[in-house]
């Protein structure tokens, strides 16, 4: 039963939601960025991905660059809204002593002079190519892609980043029970979401973590369907793929449920599909190569005969953004480590009959895995009589 407190009776506020968390802090991060520049033989970084910067620093304002210099130096170059939210956030951190708060309009003209000494200077992918032009005119250095070096140090959770992404998990469990006796005849995809969307906001969530997706009858062909106004039927495969946000940090599921008894092929879909996300989920843990548990859930497929409808990637790291590393697709052999949070979730896709997937968000441990999302997978819906 859903301990979801129903309207108007005293919804928890987001720093309810956030009530027993330990706080998050950034201290080493910079220290550890440092080493992996170091190795891919950049002086100097400049980083400018939202994420990124509040990884590193704390920092949450929309305008936020961090620049990182030789000698242990580090800067966060924001405009003036941010003057006093800045300092507090990194103080707040753990991150004030090592970096130093600069306002400014343009960051490479304010920081050329602290460059002075690099030679090679890492810029992310994501550095506007205006940006770029004026950071190759402004530092007399050697302007170099940085790629993924910041997201692969993210990919590792640690014990606060861990426990709010379960407190959202938890969340989405609970908004999916709570609004579930919804999935009859008639009601609409659009009813079901703005439900969904709004019992994770009372449950005390900044919001959901993505767009929330519930796409029923021949609309749960399409992966990433929005929802319509198109009223659920009797017969109906209904995907509901729903995450929520809690401090930045956020959870990702998916279930599929059938309105009624199923038809044969919906039956050998659902069976399937369940299957082939039980065997990923069993292949996942420290040291398995992602690559691993993409075969493992194509094998089941394969073997079903339904290997060409799962047409997009296994899973892939979740986290401050909805999609991180590390990637669960075909080949790759980057190896899991304990603190990884990431999805497992194949699916099947027929055009104009429906489609199934199930999703699960998993924490790499020690000795193996464990979810994080745990509402039911079971998936018929008795019809009203």
């Amino acid at each position: 039963m859903s301990t979801l407190p129903r309207a108007g009776s005293g919804t928890p506020t987001a720093a309810g939601a956030l009530e027993g968390l330990p706080a998050l802090r950034v201290e080493g991060r910079l220290g550890r960025l440092r080493e992996r520049l170091g190795a891919v033989g950049v002086d100097a970084a400049v980083i400018v991905e939202p994420a990124n910067v509040r990884w590193l620093t704390g920092f949450t304002g929309s305008n936020g660059t961090v620049v990182v210099l030789g000698g242990g130096e580090a800067l966060l170059l924001t405009d003036a809204r941010y003057a006093e939210q800045a300092p507090a956030q990194l103080a707040e951190a753990g991150c004030a002593g090592g970096v130093e708060v600069v306002v400014a309009r343009r960051a490479a003209e304010a920081v050329a002079g602290r460059l002075e000494g690099a030679n090679r200077l890492g810029l992310e992918d994501s550095v506007a190519w205006r940006e770029q032009i004026r950071w190759s005119e402004a530092v007399h250095a050697e302007t170099v892609p940085l790629t993924g070096v910041v997201e692969n140090l993210r990919a590792v959770k640690d014990s606060a980043e861990l426990a709010r992404m379960e407190a959202a998990a938890r969340i989405a469990d609970e908004a999916l029970a709570a609004v579930a006796p919804m999935l009859r005849p008639g009601t609409t995809e659009a009813q079901i979401q703005r439900a969904l969307d709004g019992t994770i906001r009372s449950a005390g969530a900044s919001g959901p973590a993505y767009e929330t997706i519930v796409a029923s009858g021949p609309n749960s062909a399409l992966p990433h369907a929005s929802p319509t106004d198109r009223p659920l039927e009797a017969g109906d495969l209904v995907i509901i793929d729903i995450g929520a946000l809690v401090d930045g940090y956020r959870s990702d599921m998916t279930r599929t449920f059938v309105l009624g008894d199923p038809s044969d092929r919906a039956a050998a879909m659902l069976e399937a599909v369940g299957c082939s996300q039980a065997a990923g989920a069993a292949a996942v843990g420290p040291g398995v190569e992602a690559g691993e548990i993409d075969r493992a859930c194509r094998a089941v497929l394969d073997d079903a005969g339904m290997g060409d409808a799962f047409v997009h990637g296994t899973g892939h790291g979740v986290g401050l953004d909805i999609h991180e590393l590390p990637r669960v697709v075909s080949g790759s052999a980057v190896a899991l480590e304990p603190g990884n949070v990431l999805t497992v979730e194949p699916g099947v896709y027929f055009a104009g009959f429906g489609g199934v997937r199930v999703e699960d968000l998993l924490v790499v441990t020690d000795s193996g895995c464990r979810p994080l999302t745990l509402h039911p997978k079971t998936s018929p819906v008795p019809l009203p009589a």
